[in-house]
């Protein structure tokens, strides 16, 4: 009789490869991405480096897996402290842009592998990576569309010039992601994510300077309500 269940032979493997991704992201902790390297990562898991090649093919193989499992380790993230906040629209991006600071300052090399300095000589794979990679990006515009159907985002008292050819990019944003929004808060939506994402970069990767804030994490927040306000709220929801 058949089972769903997978042999003792798939759960070695499954078990190995979790494995070298394991010892994967202890390398680029303590090395660096760039010096991955497979035969070290066979040195630490105990075998010879040939029996390692029958998992993973490549150093950059092994790369694509530590940036999708990352995407998806954030975007889980993510998912997960949104499931129990409330449903006001602001309230969730702060939510969202709090998990992924606290996410990555818990993971920065995994998360420098994702932000920060591309790997030389590594191009990850579009057709591997650009789902996990869009996740949070996809829960921020959603939740900023979200506030514009509910009425909640008032338009800039100038309207951002929009050129033809930026235009319909912005529609096929529309499309990709079922949005409503017009272009001015499309705008608003793409320079909240790189906002967020430069102000996360800034404090893993102790670009500030170590003595200048105090708090680090009342500044982000600060980043925060600067965020929704240039979004159209009309009042920052204070947690």
């Amino acid at each position: 009789m058949s089972t769903d269940r997978p042999g003792p032979r798939a759960l070695a493997r499954a078990q190995t490869l979790a494995d070298i991704k394991r010892i994967g992201r202890e390398h680029l902790a303590s090395q660096g991405a760039a010096a991955l390297s497979l035969r070290a990562v066979a040195r630490d898991l105990g075998v010879v480096s040939s029996a390692v090649y029958r998992y993973v093919r490549s150093r950059d193989e092994l790369l694509t897996m530590l940036v999708v499992d990352g995407y998806n380790a954030l975007g889980d993230a993510v998912d997960a402290a949104l499931a129990d906040a409330p449903d006001d629209p602001a309230t969730r991006f702060r939510v969202v842009a709090r998990t992924v600071r606290t996410w990555a300052l818990a993971e920065p090399a995994w998360y420098g592998l994702l932000f920060g300095t591309p790997v030389p000589g590594y191009a990850a794979p579009a057709e591997d990576t650009e789902t996990p990679g869009i996740r949070v990006i996809a829960t921020l515009l959603g939740i900023i569309d979200s506030a514009f159907r509910a009425g909640q985002l008032g338009a800039p008292a100038v309207e951002p010039v929009v050129s033809t050819a930026t235009s319909a990019d912005f529609t096929a944003i529309r499309e990709q992601f079922g949005m409503t929004s017009p272009d001015w808060l499309i705008v608003g939506g793409l320079t909240a994510w790189t906002t967020l994402f430069g102000a996360v970069n800034f404090d893993v990767f102790d670009m500030y300077g170590r003595d200048t804030f105090a708090d680090r994490a009342e500044v982000f927040d600060l980043q925060i309500d600067q965020m929704l306000r240039m979004l159209g709220f009309g009042r920052v929801a204070v947690n």
